[in-house]
């Protein structure tokens, strides 16, 4: 810990759930680590909900490994409370409640943040939904908005929409005035998605999504496609695309594709991808610094909020893992940490 460091007593170990060798949500065990202090810039943080997210799976089967560096123990996003600042953190001091972005950690009972990729916990939430905010709201943030270029009137086609980050790309482009379709499994998930503010939901089960889609606009398609699928999804993404439309992938569930570029070039479209975990502080930082902006006053009002689906304590992260793998779920999943106060 650095000298320059404030701190309240803490212990010598904590409680982690990791994994050691890739496989199913079995692999997922609680053990005990040495407990570290905050370095300079950053802080450490009392976890009280860490959110659980789609490449916590993808790590745990041993097909993303955490950037050079980095722990271990997944987990990409917490809320709780702080109990060590280190050297140069000037915003934040023991006992302030922030929510945070972290490239691994999330899934223990102590977890250091660096002070930039932190934000205050917005007014009005809980520990638990704001455990839910930073990697979907980065996420679709970084792509929808920057990348994509969303604009007010535009039309967006939300794949996975009762997903978190379906769920939270259908509030955020509703809040900043763009018209979407968002696609689900089943009818109950459409309700879901229009509950959201979702103008039309697709079930991609037994509709076809790209005459959905050129039906819902009039012929004119979607000027933004937010896709999770790849796969066979990336030529029909082209298809529903609206004449120089962005489309932007931010998963890859099924796989490689084999398309046809000409699509791409008579239609002027682009396609763009992205991955988060990897960026530097600064560029996360810059991120944070437009949510506390422009979303954290819509969610302390109430006009946005995160869909939470369930929550599970820390050392039942197996059982999380096996309800994200159902896809059953709507809304983000949560793992319970510590009692909030």
């Amino acid at each position: 810990m650095s000298a320059a460091a404030s701190t309240t007593t803490l212990p010598p170990t904590m409680t982690v759930v990791a994994c050691r060798t890739p496989g199913g949500p079995e692999v997922l065990k609680p053990e005990t680590r040495e407990l570290r202090g905050p370095a300079d810039g950053e802080i450490l943080v009392r976890v009280v909900a860490a959110g659980v997210n789609r490449p916590d799976v993808v790590q745990r089967q041993g097909h993303y490994p955490p950037p050079k560096g980095v722990t271990d123990v997944p987990g990409l996003e917490i809320a709780g409370t702080v109990v060590a600042v280190g050297g140069g953190v000037g915003r934040f001091a023991v006992g302030d409640r922030v929510t945070a972005l972290v490239p691994g950690g999330g899934y223990a009972e102590y977890c250091p943040v660096h002070a930039e990729n932190a934000l205050p916990l917005p007014d009005g939430l809980s520990m638990v939904e704001a455990a839910a905010l930073p990697e979907t709201f980065f996420t679709v943030w970084n792509n929808v908005f920057w990348r994509g270029g969303l604009k007010a009137g535009e039309w967006i086609l939300v794949h996975g929409g009762t997903s978190g980050i379906g769920t939270t790309a259908i509030m955020l482009a509703k809040a900043f005035g763009a018209k979407v379709i968002a696609t689900a499994g089943s009818d109950e998930k459409c309700d879901a998605c229009r509950g959201l503010g979702a103008d039309f939901a697709v079930n991609y089960r037994t509709t076809d999504f790209v005459e959905a889609v050129k039906s819902a606009t009039d012929g004119h398609g979607a000027d933004v496609v937010l896709d999770i699928i790849a796969g066979s999804y990336v030529e029909r993404n082209w298809q529903a695309a609206a004449i120089e439309g962005r489309i932007l992938q931010v998963s890859v569930l099924e796989g490689p594709a084999t398309v046809d570029f000409r699509r791409l070039m008579m239609k002027r479209l682009t396609h763009t991808g992205s991955t988060l975990r990897i960026r530097d502080v600064a560029f996360k930082a810059a991120i944070a610094r437009e949510l506390e902006e422009k979303v954290w006053p819509l969610i302390a009002a109430g006009t946005i909020r995160p869909v939470i689906d369930s929550t599970f304590p820390l050392t039942d992260a197996a059982a999380a893992h096996a309800r994200v793998e159902s896809s059953a779920h709507i809304g983000k999943i949560v793992l319970t940490v510590a009692e909030e106060g």
